[in-house]
Parts: C-alpha cells; structure tokens; sequence
C-alpha cells in the first residue's frame, strides 16, 4: 500500500513527464514543515525525471530574496559553466541570458519556498514557452499565491501524514531495517506520533529523538507526556514540538544549534565555515585524542542524526559540504538565542536588541553610526554588503570582539581599526589588500581573506603571518602567502597550524616546513620557475593538497615535488603531468579522490599500470588534453565515482570501468558523443550482467 508521500509523487510524475506540450507551472502548496521541499526535491532527483528533461534547476527565493541571486544561480545549474562575464551582469542581462540557455529545451524548473507575487513577477519572463513540455514547479504556504501564478494550473495540495504512516515514519528513523519493536515501545510510540499532528518535520524531529534513546522505556513515556498537553493555538502547538528536540539536547550542543539563527532562512551553510566558527566561539567540549575540528565534525554528526540539521551537498566518500536547517527550526533557534541573549539578529525593518553578546546583522547599512550597546559584543557577523564608511566605526566600538566576519563587505583597503581588536580569534574578510602589521593580532586562529573582484594581480602576504603562533587555519582566495627566509633569523613554529592555503611555491623550502609540522591541508600556487625540490614527506599528518601552476609553468611543480604516503585527496589544476608523476601518485598508499582540472598529459595519453590507484574512490577529470585513456579494475579496484567534465577531446571511456565492482557513479557533462555513448555502453553491459546499481549521469551537450 503507498504512503501520502508515494502517491503524491506518481501524481505529480505524471503531471511533469505526460500532459500538454505548454509550459506548465505546478504549485505545491501546504503549511510549513509538511514536507513541500521534501516532496519536490524526490521529483527532482527522480531518474525518471530526469531523463525525460533536457536541463533541470532548483532555486530557493525566501522572504528576503535577491533577483540577481536567484538568476545566477540557475544559470550555474544550467550551464555548469558560470563566466567571469556572468558575475558582472545586471539582473536583466542575467535574466535574458537565461532565456537563451533555455530557449528550444525541455527544461524543468524548481522555486522552492515562494512567499510573494513580486518575487514571480520578476523572474516570470526569462522562463520561454517553448511547446516541447516543460514545467515549473514552485512551493508556497500560500494558496492565494498559488492561485495568482498558476490559475489555470490545479494546485497539489499537500496532506498529513495518517496515523500509522506517522507511526512507520518514527519506526524508520529509530530502528534499523529488519529490527522489531516491543509492543511496550510501539504502544507509547503510536500515541507520540498521534501527537505529532500528522506533520513530517515533527515527526522526522522526534524521531531523531528517541532514536538517541536506547530504547528506553521511560524516556519514551516522558516524551509522551511532553507532547499530550494540547494548545488551542496550531502554531503555539507546533513550536511546543519542535521545542521539544531542542530541550533534550546535551548542553555543548545547544550553542551549536541556536547558532544556525544567525544564517538567513534557506542558507546552504558551508559545513567547514560553520567548524570554524563554532571552533572560534569556544563551544566545543574537549574529547580525548581529537582536535577541536574533529569535536565539531562530531557535534555536527550528531545534529545530522537527530534530523535538527539537514545535508544539503556531501561528497562522494560522505564527508558532510553544507548544510542546512528548516524554517520553522530556524525561527525557533532565533527565538531561543534572543531570549537566552545568546545572539540577537538584526535585519531590515526590525530592530533586534544589540546588547547581546553576538549580533548578526543581515542589513549593516540599518547601522550607520557607532551603538554604545555594542562595546561588550563578542561576535560580529554581517550578511550582506555595506560601504566602509559605515563599516570602520562601527568596528571601533567592538574593543572585545572575538569574531569578526564580514567576508560579504568588499573593502578597498584594510580597516586599519581591526589592528586593535587584540582579541579576536577569528577574521574573515574581502579585502584588495592585507598589511604585515596583522601579525599584531596575537591571539587570532583563523583568517580567511577573499580578495575583492576588481584586484588586477594576486596579492602576497610577508612572512610576519609565521609570527602568530595560535593560527589554526590560513584560507586566501586570489591572495598569497610569500614565505622568504633570506632576512629572517628567527622563525615561529606554528604548530597549531592545520591548513594553509594558498602559499607560494617559491618560498616554499626546507624550512619553512619545518615551523608547520602539523599541517593537514595544503595549497601551493607554483608562479616561477622552481630551482629546489619541496620536500612535503616531511609533514607526516597532510590528507589534502591542492596544487596549481601557472599556466606558463605547466611543467614545473609536479617534478619538483615529493608527495608524502598520508595523503587522501590531490587536486591539481593546470598543471603538466609526464609518465612519471602520474606513476607517483598512483603509488601513493592512500589516495582517496583524485581531481584534475585543466591538466596537460604527456603525449595526451594516460595508461596507468597494474596496481596504481589502489585505494583511490573518486576521479574527477575536468578540461585535460585527454585523447586516449585506458583504465579498468586491475588500475582502479576500489573506484567509486567518476567524473569527467568538458574534456572535449577524449575518445570513449574505457570499457574495463565497468569491470570495476566498487563503481556506483559515472557522470559526463559536456563531452563528445562518443563519451556518452562508451558511458551508456558500459551501463548496458552491466545491466545484463544483473548489475542495476551502476548509475549514468549526463549533463547539458
């Protein structure tokens, strides 16, 4: 028998893949947390679906949305190519040249989460009509809404969950397939997902509660108890609920969570910035044997597990990327943060209390002089741009500031007034320049430097960034650190370092590696001709290393690199790659992911040899010279994902890939025929074998 769920996605299946060859727009409308995303996401990721439609994209609008924003970022998904010269467009070019991206495709459309009739007015246009069966689906609390943008169009109405699919939601999220309950448990379980009102979010979120419970019997009768006490308010009711999680959380996971407030609704969070902000912000409780970075990948695991936070990209190998939190969740972590003056947010039109000890500001330009409240603030974080006349006297005010990001401000020169924050731990900011005199921040551990748009020639850091010795993480973007030992008597062992990217090449030599002996992830920008070998066996914990060269250099950095046997993941952009470095690095023990992007093989060849590439998991092979490549199990034993982007001048993929027990993936976007044809071989081949698990992703041609 099928779900409400099951049966709303055979309805809606048909809907996109059969009816009319006129564009189509199907609203799916239902109050907050009854599963409108759940459902359109299912569709979107259907093979099905995605078969039937030449392009497919997703965008969420909110309350607070941004043309601009939402624009872009279908054309990323459309293109999987966004340029230089789309980064610089207005809303209306922006618009346009998404009408001629999708003009004469079959295109499936997904805006998710639509609060207004003004955010459908002005992105209406770019979507063409083109007679061949597309669809636009959009998600909306709001039925009025839904009747104003698709009249014509019969609305999915979303239902409650029944009784006993409540109860079979709950059994799914806290026994294992197979496991069987005890009547006892089963008899309080029903009552706690009659309790539940029938709503997916409470469900899955209770769910994840008494799934840390060990099936105690007591818990469960507690949990019970919590939930029977009716509101005649559905709203009240329903934050009564969610509340419920939140109050059951051990005390070190409460900062974390009531910290996902100070996001804007429907954020894809960066999985390692948030790490180091809760790192920065002190909220972690020390564990035996782990750094604080692994006790926060931890924390986050856990809030993954209790259904609190949502995955939202992870990789191939399960490492979590960004995340998310619903709506409702959020709301209610903003709540509780302002109440418990844990962090108050300040957004346009709605005056938050700045005493509290972290302000987020979503519209710094309500702040247009220095708030005497603000002097005891530890943390600072602003969503949004504003002008450095605003920003610098604002920042003299924060004498006590420990975490500073402001990385959406782009500022001409360095606001000299941060020098004074001895405090801080944490700075991340866009910038066109970064003086030596930020050495003077002693106590700081990590500092992320975005380089502004219009700076014309990377930017180099001197060596005085060797003199802080509490840094734990260095992330530059279009800035480098210089490292030139000639005029320095006495170096700063930097022990606590983890991450360093990116550093130049040139002044990377024997010593200096000595001072970072701990380092896990490294970056190297190879910009001259190196006249010494960079010993990197040296720094026996590095997992990851991202190599690039410029391409006048291609051949260079690779031949003058000694790869240490630690080593997880490589990523090597434009470099050159001879017989003899791919032989290296496919003898290196723990290889796990591979990617190579806009690489020059020797001879335009790769014919890797018995046993190279052993533990290797993910291949990403993105813009290379590539004409021939052989490959199969005996290269690849362990292989999982392969990608292969924009290689535009590779024959086929080896057939002896599907040899390869291990593959579950195989993506190709923007390749020749004959690539997707060898792709589609190789699926064929191992479907009549028996093997149905291996899935063929294509992307636009």
């Amino acid at each position: 028998m099928m779900s409400s769920m099951e049966e709303s996605e055979m309805q809606l299946k048909y809907r996109l893949t059969g009816g009319g060859s006129k564009l189509e727009v199907i609203p799916i409308v239902g109050m907050g947390g009854i599963g409108k995303t759940t459902l359109a996401r299912n569709l979107y990721k259907d093979r099905l679906v995605s078969v039937h439609f030449d392009v497919r994209a997703w965008a969420t609008i909110s309350q607070d949305y941004d043309v601009g924003k939402i624009l872009l970022g279908l054309l990323r998904l459309v293109t999987r190519r966004p340029t230089y010269e789309m980064l610089q467009m207005g809303n209306e070019e922006l618009g346009q040249r998404l009408y001629r991206t999708l003009f004469g495709r079959r295109y499936l459309i997904i805006l998710d989460d639509m609060w207004s009739s003004s955010s459908w007015n002005d992105i209406r246009m770019f979507f063409p009509d083109n007679d061949n069966g597309s669809r636009i689906i959009i998600t909306t609390r709001n039925s009025s809404l839904a009747n104003f943008i698709a009249f014509r169009s019969p609305h999915h109405n979303m239902q409650f969950l029944k009784d006993d699919e409540s109860w079979n939601l709950i059994h799914q999220k806290v026994f294992a397939p197979g496991e069987i309950c005890s009547p006892e448990l089963e008899s309080i379980g029903r009552k706690i997902a009659y309790n539940c009102r029938g709503l997916p979010l409470t469900i899955s979120l209770i769910g994840g509660l008494l799934s840390y419970a060990k099936r105690r019997q007591d818990f469960w009768e507690q949990v019970a108890e919590d939930l029977s006490s009716n509101r005649a308010d559905v709203d009240e009711e329903i934050l009564d609920i969610l509340s419920l999680p939140y109050n059951y959380l051990p005390y070190y996971l409460k900062p974390c969570l009531l910290y996902m407030g100070a996001f804007p609704e429907d954020s894809e969070i960066d999985a390692s910035r948030l790490i180091k902000l809760w790192v920065a912000e002190g909220f972690l409780k020390p564990i035996s044997g782990k750094r604080l970075e692994e006790a926060a990948e931890m924390y986050l695991k856990a809030l993954i597990d209790r259904n609190l936070i949502f995955i939202r990209q992870q990789s191939p190998q399960g490492n979590v990327k960004s995340c998310g939190i619903h709506d409702l969740l959020r709301d209610l972590c903003v709540k509780k943060a302002y109440e418990e003056n844990f962090l108050s947010i300040k957004r346009r039109h709605i005056l938050g209390d700045l005493c509290s000890r972290r302000v987020c500001v979503h519209s710094i330009r309500d702040i247009d002089r220095p708030l005497d409240q603000m002097q005891l603030t530890r943390s600072f974080l602003s969503i949004g741009d504003a002008s450095q006349e605003i920003l610098s006297p604002l920042i003299s005010t924060f004498r006590l500031l420990r975490v500073l990001d402001i990385l959406g401000i782009k500022l001409d020169q360095f606001p000299g007034e941060i020098l004074q924050l001895v405090n801080l731990r944490y700075l991340a900011l866009s910038t066109s320049e970064l003086p030596s005199s930020i050495s003077r921040l002693w106590n700081l551990q990590i500092l992320i430097v975005q380089a502004i748009r219009f700076s014309s020639n990377p930017h180099v850091v001197t060596p005085e960034i060797l003199d802080m010795p509490q840094l734990r993480h260095i992330k530059f973007k279009g800035i480098y650190v210089w490292y030139d030992d000639k005029y320095r008597e006495h170096f700063v062992v930097q022990d606590q370092l983890q991450s360093l990217s990116t550093i130049l090449a040139s002044g990377l030599n024997d010593r200096v590696l000595q001072t970072i002996p701990n380092l896990g992830k490294l970056g190297i920008f190879c910009d001259e001709k190196l006249d010494h070998v960079i010993d990197l066996s040296r720094l026996h914990n590095l997992h990851t290393l991202n190599c690039t060269s410029s391409k006048y250099l291609k051949d260079n950095l690779l031949s003058n690199l000694n790869f240490p046997y630690s080593l997880k993941k490589l990523c090597l952009d434009d470099c050159g790659i001879c017989y003899r470095d791919m032989s290296i690095i496919g003898s290196l023990p723990n290889l796990q992911i591979l990617k190579l992007r806009g690489c020059e093989f020797e001879n335009r060849e790769w014919e890797p040899i018995e046993g190279d590439f052993c533990e290797l998991k993910c291949l990403i092979m993105e813009k290379l010279n590539l004409v021939f490549w052989t490959a199969d199990d005996i290269c690849f034993p362990r292989l999982e994902h392969l990608v292969i982007r924009h290689c535009a001048h590779l024959n086929e993929i080896p057939s002896g890939i599907g040899d390869i027990p291990t593959l579950q993936v195989i993506e190709v976007h923007e390749c020749r025929r004959s690539v997707l044809d060898s792709a589609r071989m190789i699926q064929e081949e191992q479907e009549s074998w028996g093997n149905e698990y291996l899935e063929v992703r294509f992307g636009t041609l």
